[in-house]
């Protein structure tokens, strides 16, 4: 992925690339910051869609729609599990995620690690409401490092693990948190009815393939239900794709579990019963629409065979 910034008649401009032969262009306001740390380029850009951080030339989260992301990415995961206590986050440097873990009075630890320092302080100096809570809460354990060998040498289970991390382009610091071997130890740390939860690159209809197919393929090697879901985050160029993930409790089938949450008609009173937060975004009707993607996207889905592993690695253009 590349950004330039260019000058025309009209000023200056933010490009990134999508696809081979695909841009986005948009006006650029305002550059806050402009740096590299020891993983990855780190930026603070402003443009229509406000103060927005982009890493290695790609957007992570912008004012104008970082909620849609961010309950998109932990909310569903949350409400399924029904009452979380203990949570990981793999990534997350905005606070964001965190922020809307701790609005469940149910949780009791929330473990955050992240590799990039440079990352986590910016975002606390120049977007500071993505966190907004977070830094004074004491539930919240932030470390700085590889998420990877952190999660691997924790104690204890978790009840809700949610993978907010870079995309996984080549030479990128995220790469091996999209892998079988990963999604086995994942498995194998969640509590009994626990929910894996993990951000899967672009759910567009002509870009699925690009990553969030092999992770759903991937995750379909390791655990019971996968849920495969998406939302429509503007700044980010289109629908964006996740996968959820859990393992069948006993006399539980897996098509039927997965279908009883593709349906799922009482979310309104799943929330009330948790965190009854008013979201700016996610609420039962949303949720109908975000499981039950577009017909192309699910037939990509039972079409893909590639599994990622550490030596098949899939990169996302």
């Amino acid at each position: 992925m590349t950004i330039e910034s260019e000058r025309d008649k009209a000023g200056f401009w933010f490009e990134e690339d999508v696809l081979p032969g695909l841009k986005v262009k948009m006006e650029l306001k305002e550059i806050s910051f402009n740096g590299n740390s020891k993983f990855q380029q780190v930026q603070v850009i402003k443009t229509i869609f406000g103060k927005t951080l982009v890493t290695d030339g790609k957007t992570q989260s912008a004012e104008s729609d970082e909620k849609i992301y961010h309950e998109s990415l932990v909310v569903p995961a949350m409400l399924k599990h029904g009452s979380p206590k203990r949570v990981f986050i793999g990534g997350g440097g905005e606070l964001a995620t965190a922020r809307e873990c701790l609005r469940f009075p149910s949780v009791e630890e929330v473990v955050m690690v992240d590799i990039d320092e440079v990352v986590v302080n910016i975002c606390k100096e120049h977007l500071p409401t993505w966190g907004d809570g977070c830094w004074d809460d004491p539930r919240l354990n932030l470390i700085i490092g590889d998420a990877y060998s952190n999660f691997e040498n924790m104690d204890g289970q978790f009840d809700v693990v949610i993978m907010d991390i870079s995309d996984p382009i080549e030479a990128g610091p995220g790469i091996a948190l999209y892998t079988k071997e990963f999604y086995d130890m994942v498995a194998s740390k969640l509590s009994p009815g626990g929910v894996f939860v993990t951000q899967s690159g672009s759910g567009d209809v002509h870009n699925y393939d690009d990553c969030m197919t092999a992770i759903n393929r991937t995750c379909r090697e390791v655990f019971d239900c996968v849920a495969p879901y998406t939302s429509s985050v503007p700044s980010f160029g289109g629908n964006w794709g996740f996968n959820m993930a859990w393992n069948l409790g006993e006399g539980e089938e897996g098509k039927e579990e997965i279908k009883k949450w593709k349906t799922c008609s009482d979310i309104e009173a799943k929330i009330q019963a948790s965190s009854k937060h008013d979201y700016i975004f996610y609420d039962g009707e949303t949720h109908l629409g975000m499981f039950n993607p577009a017909k192309q996207l699910r037939r990509g889905l039972e079409k893909e065979e590639r599994v990622i592993t550490r030596d098949n690695p899939v990169f996302m253009y």
